[in-house]
């Protein structure tokens, strides 16, 4: 505990004791129904109040117990004067206790006896209320005053005059609600007085103890606003003619930063909404009006918030003037106050577009007026590319946000007129977010694209995520975070989309010319989306092709677009999935009869094998590309056997030459298939037996040479499974004895391989192979493949 904490309990205590001996002497004279020695007593009681040398908290502490005690002198003098005694009159009484010694329990004490007075005649109750607001002046210690006021404010409440207020009756002695109006307005006014001045005693470097303190005083002054809001009789016209400007004009008089920002929001906080709305202009003028340090964004903010609130659950005509009166007196607080951060204005700027959409969700206008104030701010102020991490940017994304999340539909954010101005003012990073949030509401919500203007007006909103910016970081982003983005919007591309087949290739013309600019670690991303949604576009005309007699034009026109992207890609020095793309388009192609599409799909083939045979050089990869061409060729029916067999040709030719034995044993096996199943376009397949004979003759020398003996084995062990697939698809060219001369030598060689997993998995393979010809040889009716003279000694492997 610091020494002041000790000094501040040391001193309460010592007050404490007095007031508890001095309270027990007053009762125990009141009990005797001597009133002239307890009011004495309590007098003494009170004098404890005078102090000056306890903090707000221990004095607070003090008054509590004090006035509690009070109670009892109250309620002995309510019982004694409601007797009939004639000897005993209130207002005598209430003279007397005027000539107390000090001014402090004087005035406690006239307060207590006049709460009395108006109990038991309330006739009187008018001019004494004026007579107590105004003696209560002879206190002017803050601290002391204030407490005095406060206690003044407790008795009264119940008390107060809350009849209507009629201009022609006569005066009544009892008062009406004007007469409450008043004296609360003047006991308000004081105790501002007395709280503001509280700031200014002392040394300046007791500057944030003073403030603190008055912080926890401030309830007092705030609380007869509280009773001002409780009179029942307070009409619209008494708020707006006397109650608020009231209130209001000792707000801005008092020219205190403090005072000013919590009086505005008990104002808000204690006084119905409907006399709000009522005395709007009136409110937010006043606002302009406040000192340089009152933070005005928390006070508007705040009043917004709750007359939003309350319109949307009580709409009427009053309210729909609500947004241009919040308009038009934000933009003067702005302008009038040159001192308000560039957020706090941003600030105020996201409160009212809020308002507009809860108040006026079909007011579109009212959201673009805000986008327009707020592009006025920036431009008044010259502000552009603000830094990301900055509290404006932090305001500025808010507003960008709120009609992205509440119309969930980014086809109503392309209709605001000046979001795209607004979109501008932020940095690259700032911009990058908005771009990705517009994204992501595209994705989650399922809005389809289906105009090229709304693809262009879209595409320049997020063209952080499609181009290369000029104030982009100059380091590379993080690959995973980049790809990410990417794919992203490679999924928002398939939202680029109309229903009717003609705009739906100006959209993806519109959308090629965006994303071919994107650079190359971007284009790989994006434009196979393209390619992709082109191919079905084509597909859709193909399906038409009965309503819409240039159909083959526009199909050959449409794969001409396609070729054309992919070869962006090739430009972009990217191979493996431009080759893909080519035979995607073939296998596309394929299913689409139309004039001239064997051509077509020939040239999208042999662009493919091109990529294949000049690009790639990596040995799995050549494999893995080398496998897909053969195994789309396989399902090509389009060609003609003039243009099917140099293919086939050619690709068993460059299985051949791939450079390790293991790649090249098994390209070779898979070129086998060429010459077996792949059809031509009259309909027939190339069941060509001795040929694929003669590639897997080839795969068993190229797997001879193998060094590695568990390499060799598990190539023997697939060139077997091979033999078994022709030989079951009717190869007559395979014979049983091929079959048993194979199994022999895989047979031969396993007892040599080293115990290791890979072992245990070879010889895994190779008793599923010969499992297989069990069934067979066992259940040859089931297939009708016949097995004859398979030599059953081979099978097993212990």
């Amino acid at each position: 505990m610091t020494p002041q904490l000790e000094e501040q309990e040391k001193l309460l205590e010592e007050a404490m004791t007095n007031v508890r001996f001095q309270a027990h002497q007053m009762k125990m004279s009141l009990d005797k129904q001597k009133l002239m020695d307890g009011l004495k007593h309590a007098s003494s009681m009170l004098s404890e109040l005078r102090t000056s040398l306890l903090s707000p908290k221990s004095y607070y502490e003090l008054y509590m117990t004090i006035t509690d005690e009070l109670r009892y002198l109250e309620s002995y003098l309510l019982e004694e004067f409601r007797k009939e005694q004639k000897d005993r009159k209130i207002p005598d009484l209430y003279e007397i206790v005027q000539y107390a010694g000090n001014i402090v329990p004087r005035l406690y004490l006239l307060i207590t006896v006049g709460l009395v007075h108006i109990q038991t005649n309330s006739s009187s109750k008018k001019d004494l209320m004026k007579d107590l607001v105004e003696m209560c002046r002879g206190v002017q210690h803050p601290l002391r005053g204030l407490f005095l006021r406060n206690y003044l404010l407790q008795c009264m409440r119940n008390v107060l005059p809350d009849t209507p207020d009629d201009p022609n009756a006569a005066e009544t002695p009892e008062g009406t609600v004007r007469d409450s109006i008043d004296f609360v307005l003047m006991n308000f006014a004081e105790m501002n007085k007395l709280w503001v001045r509280m700031q200014h005693q002392g040394h300046s470097r007791e500057r944030e103890r003073r403030e603190q303190e008055r912080e926890e005083l401030k309830i007092l002054v705030g609380t007869n606003l509280v009773r001002l809001s409780q009179l029942d009789s307070v009409s619209l016209d008494l708020y707006k003619k006397l109650v608020l400007p009231g209130i209001l004009e000792q707000v801005v008089s008092c020219r205190d930063a403090i005072a000013q920002e919590y009086l505005m929001e008990c104002i808000i906080q204690v006084f119905p909404d409907e006399l709000h709305l009522a005395t709007l202009s009136a409110f937010l003028k006043s606002c302009s009006e406040l000192q340089a340090g009152v933070n005005v964004k928390n006070v508007i903010i705040s009043l917004m918030n709750r007359l939003a609130t309350f319109t949307q659950k009580n709409p009427s005509p009053e309210t729909a003037q609500l947004f241009d009166i919040f308009s038009d007196q934000i933009a003067s607080i702005i302008q009038c106050r040159h001192e308000m951060l560039v957020e706090d204005m941003v600030s105020l700027e996201v409160s009212l577009l809020d308002l507009a959409l809860k108040c006026y969700p079909d007011r579109i206008d009212y959201v673009d007026k805000v986008m327009e104030s707020t592009v006025a701010i920036f431009e008044k102020l010259s502000l552009d590319r603000i830094e990301y991490y900055s509290a404006t940017s932090r305001e500025l994304t808010r507003l960008m946000k709120i009609p992205i999340d509440e119309y969930n539909d980014v086809l109503r954010v392309l209709e605001l007129e000046h979001y795209i101005r607004l979109l501008v003012c932020f940095d690259y990073q700032g911009r990058s977010a908005i771009a990705s949030a517009l994204v992501n509401s595209a994705l989650e919500n399922g809005t389809l694209i289906s105009t090229p203007e709304q693809v262009d007006a879209i595409l320049s909103m997020i063209s952080p995520m499609v181009t290369d910016q000029e104030d982009q970081p100059s380091a590379d982003p993080d690959p995973e975070d980049f790809a990410e983005e990417q794919g992203q919007l490679g999924r928002f591309i398939h939202h680029l989309k109309s229903e009717n087949p003609d705009q739906q290739y100006l959209i993806l013309s519109a959308a090629r010319k965006h994303f071919g600019r994107g650079g190359p670690k971007r284009i790989k991303h994006t434009l196979p989306s393209i390619v992709f949604q082109a191919y079905q576009l084509a597909f859709t005309y193909s399906a038409i092709r009965e309503l819409d007699p240039n159909w083959e034009k526009k199909c050959i026109k449409i794969f001409q677009f396609c070729h054309q992207t992919i070869t962006a890609l090739v430009k972009a020095e990217y191979y493996e999935l431009p080759l893909r793309l080519f035979l995607q388009g073939a296998l596309a192609i394929n299913n689409i009869d139309f004039n001239g599409y064997e051509n077509v799909a020939y040239e999208f083939f042999s662009q493919a094998f091109s990529l294949y045979e000049e690009d790639i050089s990596e040995s799995k990869a050549q494999l893995v590309a080398l496998t897909l061409i053969i195994g789309v060729f396989e399902r090509l029916s389009c060609f003609s056997a003039e243009n099917a067999e140099p293919i086939c040709t050619q690709c068993a030719l460059a299985a051949s030459k791939l450079l390790k034995k293991p790649d090249q044993a098994r390209a070779v096996a898979v070129s086998a298939h060429l010459f077996w199943s792949g059809k031509t376009n009259d309909g027939k397949e190339m069941l060509n037996g001795p040929k694929v004979v003669e590639c897997l003759k080839k795969v068993a020398r190229i797997v001879s040479h193998c060094m590695d003996l568990s390499v060799q084995v598990q190539l023997y062990t697939e060139l077997l499974n091979s033999y078994i697939y022709f030989y079951e698809k009717g190869n007559d060219a395979i014979t049983v004895d091929l079959l048993n001369d194979l199994i022999g030598k895989i047979r031969s060689e396993l007892p040599n391989l080293e115990n290791s997993d890979e072992t245990d998995q070879i010889i895994s393979h190779f008793n599923n192979s010969l499992e297989h010809l069990r069934n067979r040889v066992e259940c040859p009716e089931s297939e009708g493949i016949s097995y004859k003279g398979l030599n059953l000694n081979f099978f097993g492997l212990k």
